[in-house]
């Protein structure tokens, strides 16, 4: 039974030139992520409980073949680096799945780190499970041989769910699993085996483009600006209307044209305006 390991090859701190737009990789930089080094452990693992053999593969440049020997050098059997596209998760996908049909038998277990370094959505994983017709458990915590299931070989997996809780899944193979960073301790290489892979040989593959990649022109039309987004008003519908109407203010008096024909009538009136709203007017006379 094969088991494999899929790393990916990062570099956090890399920047690209701003003329050219090159984007170079220091060789002491780039490498797998911690939650790639966790999948590496967890493959060596199932190997060594199925039996089987355990394969590191990686979809990279070269330079990625310095991760691959770290993996040699921690015990994997082989190492595969595939050239071909990587530009986003399903073309990472598309290559992983054509290198490991290119080199023989497709592995029985294939386990990735939950997300790369490189802002990664994850997806890798589901889609190659997708593309390989096998079962998929994503960001797991523990995973192992299940022994406690008869007629068949299943794995234990177990995940993390929200507010502290955890689910138990029994996974059938085929299968493709993602860890989380932390899940398990990944072992040291022994200085002889650090030496003995830098002289081991890594395989190399070439895979194409899928079909259908790449960038599609759409239906020719005016430029259409997108609407305007406009936040809520506040209130409740009939309190906006009642607003608008004017039903909830307060009733004033209307106003009133009064003619005295004389000046003292006048005043008479208008003291006694003042007297109706409260006004001292006593003495003002």
């Amino acid at each position: 039974m094969l088991v494999a390991a899929a790393l990916r090859w990062t570099d956090p701190r890399a920047s690209a030139h701003p003329l050219t737009g090159a984007a170079p990789s220091a060789p002491y930089a780039a490498g797998a992520s911690p939650a790639d080094r966790c999948a590496l452990e967890h493959a060596l693992r199932l190997a060594e409980q199925l039996g089987g053999r355990c394969l590191a593969v990686t979809v990279g440049p070269a330079g990625a073949e310095e991760m691959l020997r770290e993996a040699l050098a921690a015990g994997v059997d082989g190492a595969l680096r595939i050239d071909g596209p990587d530009g986003d998760e399903a073309a990472t996908a598309h290559s992983l799945l054509a290198g490991l049909t290119a080199q023989g038998p497709l592995p029985q277990v294939v386990v990735c780190g939950d997300r790369s370094q490189d802002r990664g959505t994850g997806a890798t994983p589901a889609l190659l499970a997708a593309s390989l017709g096998a079962s998929q458990a994503l960001g797991l915590t523990e995973l192992a041989v299940d022994t406690e299931t008869t007629g068949g070989v299943r794995l234990r997996a177990v995940r993390r769910l929200d507010g502290g809780r955890a689910e138990e899944l029994r996974v059938p193979l085929p299968a493709v699993c993602s860890v989380e960073p932390g899940s398990v301790r990944p072992r040291r290489a022994a200085l002889a085996a650090v030496l003995a892979a830098r002289r081991a040989e890594v395989a190399v593959v070439r895979a194409g483009a899928r079909e259908g990649a790449g960038v599609r022109a759409g239906r020719t039309r005016p430029y259409r600006p997108r609407p305007k987004v406009l936040s809520a008003p506040d209130g409740s519908t009939r309190e906006r209307l009642l607003a608008l109407t004017g039903a909830l203010t307060p009733p004033r008096t209307p106003p009133r044209v009064v003619t005295p024909p004389s000046a003292e009538e006048a005043a008479e009136l208008l003291l006694a305006h003042l007297r109706e709203h409260g006004v001292d007017v006593a003495g003002q006379r």
